[in-house]
């Protein structure tokens, strides 16, 4: 165990969508704060997620309307569950798309219970934004960055209206790309031309973080207005502009541009990393995170709350 002045620089991240799977908390139970956490989020959404995480069906657990205030439910339970260890306050924060909105809670700048019925919202609409099998999602794996972006450029000028995006940029050699989902198929096979190892259409039907889900940037604007949101007492990396925000207006505006601009999760931790962070905590069930940050900074430590016992691992280092 450190002493109270040597605790190390850390910063906590928070999981989105595409972490979840069946009976993900089951490793966390002996932190009550974790179930209690989950009856909270039910009791404000009128559903109970703790059956759902546990019992299924899995395809409802995967639906977007459920999987985004799940996400948030889940990275909240433990973060709260850290916390109650006597973890000290983690010197920045950030979220990779969906999770951003629990680091937001995290950062006491927006109520758990206002996120939730927010993020549901922004679930539903993403939904509607784009009719069922009209969009896509894939991941390009082993292309530069500035390969991958010319490949979205050269599909969309040559689709005759259908387009394709840079959605995610996920690590050095992973991007996901989003679109119309023919756009999205000629992609892949331009992708693999230009020397991408690996191709992988995802398991979503929404185009998320493209210029397909402008359509529903005003109705996000339109919900935000009847948000509080304070300034944050823990500064965090917005996906859009890499950048902290103190102006509450800031952060809204960062919050709707998300929904059509492309995550820079590379640049967020190496930005974490420029500020002198050491570690980087995962809060949330699973270690997607944990394995792209390693891919992109092999001189930050990662350390995934994946379970109760990661947690008391974690605590040991940093507490």
């Amino acid at each position: 165990m450190l002493t109270s002045t040597e605790h190390p620089k850390f910063a906590c991240v928070f999981p989105g969508q595409g972490s979840q799977s069946l009976g993900m908390m089951t490793g966390y139970g002996d932190f009550p704060i974790v179930r209690q956490t989950f009856m909270e989020g039910s009791d404000v959404l009128g559903e109970d997620f703790w059956a759902l995480v546990n019992n299924g069906p899995a395809d409802r657990l995967n639906q977007t309307i459920n999987t985004q205030p799940l996400m948030l439910i889940a990275g909240i339970a433990v973060y709260r569950a850290w916390q109650s260890l006597g973890a000290p306050q983690p010197a920045l924060l950030a979220g990779h798309s969906l999770g951003e909105y629990s680091a937001l809670v995290a950062s006491g700048a927006m109520d758990f219970a206002d996120a939730l019925p927010l993020v549901r919202f922004r679930a539903q609409i993403m939904q509607q934004a784009v009719p069922e099998d009209v969009g896509a999602m894939a991941a390009i794996l082993g292309l530069d960055d500035e390969v991958a972006k010319a490949v979205c450029e050269e599909i969309t000028n040559s689709s005759n209206g259908e387009l394709l995006e840079p959605a995610n940029f996920n690590s050095p050699g992973q991007v996901v790309v989003a679109g119309h989902k023919g756009a999205v198929l000629r992609g892949m096979e331009l992708a693999q031309s230009r020397g991408a190892k690996r191709t992988i259409m995802l398991p979503m039907s929404i185009p998320s973080h493209c210029s397909l889900m402008g359509a529903v940037a005003a109705k996000m604007q339109q919900q935000l207005e009847f948000v509080a949101l304070r300034t944050p007492q823990v500064p965090l990396l917005h996906n859009v502009d890499v950048l902290s925000h103190e102006n509450p207006l800031d952060i809204k505006n960062a919050l709707i541009k998300q929904l059509f601009s492309p995550v820079r999760w590379t640049e967020t931790i190496r930005s974490l990393a420029a500020a002198g962070v050491g570690y980087v905590v995962e809060c949330g069930p699973g270690k997607v995170l944990s394995g792209l940050n390693k891919r992109i900074h092999s001189n930050l430590q990662s350390l995934a709350l994946a379970d109760s016992a990661a947690l008391r691992q974690a605590a040991d280092i940093l507490i």
